[in-house]
């Protein structure tokens, strides 16, 4: 199942003293920003609340590989084609960081000061004097520029060029002072340009001077200003990171907040595993720390046995308040067979949640109702009813402008997700289904469901693994009995990457990244340019004029109720126009882990791997 990116993390920074530049435009000089209003945490504060400010350091931490990568064929996260290796954002920074117990605040990292200007319209940041890449050599301005141009460049991953793109160019001042100019007022602009990953223009630099093309760097070290350096590998099998004895921040005259309570294993080792099964058995043969569990049968009947009556190994459910965001089976509609949104929909009832809930999920998850679940972001967040005078102010005029683009059921209350939950019944539901498809021009004739050219409705599924197999075989038996033909291929995690990014699919499973403060990265979601680039989140090809000018209200918001109304409004016509067959989610991490293993309490929005990553510890045995 598609994950979300692991080098996209907010990080936190301070406000810089702007002494270039109109005085009439410069803001005042602070440690932190917030989108909107003021951030958390006030100046001076020693560390994060949510984490351990004593917890012991050393060790090593072993991990499985995350989510379906079993390979790796590079070091750089940055490019779009090949497999990253796990963990490597251990190695890179950024100017700024968030923290994870408020939305949308950041606080200074490599950047001890930051100045927004009183117009909004720009952003400068100043570099700490300690700051360095782990060759020793200074983080300056001119990598930091370096490192977003090359971002911006067809050289990397298109998803940069597309989430930042109201940057308007990113401007040096002085050795240690870099200014960001913006296209538009987009509150979220300071918060991207301090969250950009920052490495050094030296990477891939030969001994005779020469540098090898961003574009081609694969296994030579990157040189960023992480805590963390890679100290072995085996290509494909197992990476091991260790502590840099250099790291820049234990030069500090003081502990940096931002750092307290991170990072306390002296080396994190991951461990590549051929498939869950694999991966499970290590687990309880003792050969890593944590495991952090996706599938709910497996948790509920794969973690036994007497390791884990005496207490050797643990599994606990962590709450989280992730947005859950959508998560479902997408399809691509740059298929011809998937333009009709009748079709989409008719095909979202041939799903029986119900039944996979009670039979395979041990009644572990709640239905996903909404591209933004779980938040008061979500349109139905507060129960099902007609858009707000708000909503119908975007609204409206986008249906007199672009009629077919918005769907006539946004104007009503959000539709749930077909059920089976009586009075409603599977076979109910699929008679509903054949009414859509027979209006779309399908009907059942011959031994299958055709169009009026006598085609018939047949389209393939693809999975990265077999893991959800019994999932989608219950879905493709109420699709047959519509009389829709579905083939299922399954791929390891580097030829289904491949399809993904050239959208060589029917449909797919798909993940949209929680986000608590969506905003650009919206862009590369639904964003119609997006749909027209390879590598991009658009795997749906969304190409709609609404849709884009919902997503440019959302970023160009201007506090929090501005935001819930684009954003509802936005969930209105993704939802009614059927792009995804909506799944499930569950508001807990599921881990498993060593009884050596300790961990603070945790913080409201998080991912599992990343904390334990970051602020977990190990009691040594005595």
């Amino acid at each position: 199942m598609p994950t979300p990116n692991p080098f996209h993390q907010f990080t936190q920074f301070l406000l810089l003293a702007l002494l270039v530049g109109l005085e009439s435009n410069l803001a005042q000089g602070a440690q932190g920003i917030a989108q909107y209003g003021k951030p958390k945490y006030a100046e001076g504060f020693t560390h994060f609340d949510y984490v351990n400010p004593n917890a012991p350091k050393g060790g090593t931490l072993t991990l499985p590989n995350p989510g379906q990568r079993n390979s790796f064929d590079k070091f750089n996260p940055f490019t779009l084609r090949g497999i990253t290796a796990p963990g490597i954002e251990l190695m890179f920074e950024s100017l700024a960081e968030g923290s994870a117990d408020e939305v949308s605040s950041i606080y200074g990292l490599v950047a001890d000061d930051i100045q927004v200007a009183n117009d909004h319209k720009s952003v400068t940041f100043h570099i700490r004097n300690e700051a360095k890449f782990s060759d020793g050599s200074p983080v300056l301005a001119a990598d930091v520029k370096y490192s977003f141009d090359t971002l911006m460049s067809g050289k990397a991953h298109p998803r940069y060029k597309t989430t930042f793109a109201d940057i308007k160019e990113a401007v040096i001042l002085s050795d240690r002072s870099i200014r960001f100019d913006f296209k538009n007022n987009n509150t979220e602009l300071p918060i991207l340009a301090g969250t950009f990953p920052i490495f050094s223009r030296n990477w891939g630099k030969q001994p005779d001077g020469t540098i090898i093309p961003f574009e081609k760097l694969a296994f030579e070290t990157p040189i960023g200003s992480g805590p963390y350096l890679i100290e072995s590998f085996k290509a494909g099998k197992s990476i091991v990171y260790k502590k840099n004895p250099q790291y820049w921040v234990n030069q500090l005259e003081k502990p940096l907040n931002l750092r307290v309570g991170f990072y306390n294993f002296e080396r994190v080792l991951y461990k590549l595993y051929s498939d869950d099964a694999v991966r499970l058995e290590a687990f309880k043969a003792g050969e890593f720390d944590a495991l952090v569990e996706y599938r709910a049968k497996i948790w509920a009947k794969g973690y036994v046995g007497s390791k884990f009556e005496n207490g050797t190994l643990l599994k606990k459910a962590f709450l989280n308040h992730n947005g859950a965001g959508m998560q479902g089976f997408a399809m691509n509609v740059r298929r011809p067979l998937f333009q009709d949104p009748r079709v989409r929909q008719a095909l979202g009832y041939a799903l029986d949640f119900e039944w996979l809930n009670r039979q395979i999920f041990f009644d572990q998850y709640s239905r996903i109702n909404s591209y933004f679940t779980n938040s008061d972001l979500s349109a139905n967040f507060d129960g099902p009813h007609k858009p707000t005078d708000a909503e119908l102010k975007l609204l409206k005029p986008l249906k007199a402008q672009y009629p077919q683009w918005v769907p006539d059921g946004v104007f009503g209350p959000m539709p749930a997700a077909p059920s089976t939950k009586p009075p409603n019944s599977l076979r109910q539901n699929l008679r509903q289904a054949r009414d859509l498809l027979m209006h779309a021009g399908w009907q059942y004739r011959d031994g299958a469901l055709r169009n009026e050219k006598g085609e018939p409705f047949r389209f393939e599924i693809v999975e990265d693994g077999g893991f959800f197999l019994r999932v989608i075989s219950s879905y493709v038996r109420n699709l047959e009995k519509l009389g829709i033909q579905v083939d299922i291929r399954t791929s390891d995690f580097a030829l289904h990457q491949k399809r993904m990014n050239e959208y060589d699919f029917d449909m797919t499973t798909v993940r949209f990244q929680d986000s608590q403060n969506p905003g650009n990265e919206l862009w590369d979601r639904f964003g119609s340019q997006a749909a027209k680039e390879k590598g991009s989140d658009n795997v749906i090809g969304i190409q709609s004029p609404v849709v884009d000018a919902l997503v440019d209200s959302i970023t160009k918001a201007k506090n929090r109720d501005e935001l819930r109304t684009a954003a509802r409004a936005l969930d209105r016509v993704l939802w009614n126009s059927y792009y995804v067959v909506p799944q499930w989610y569950n508001p807990t991490h599921r881990v498993a882990f060593r009884k050596e293993m300790r961990y603070p309490e945790p913080p409201l929005y998080y991912s599992a791997e990343a904390w334990i990553m970051q602020n977990w510890w190990k009691e040594e045995s005595k």
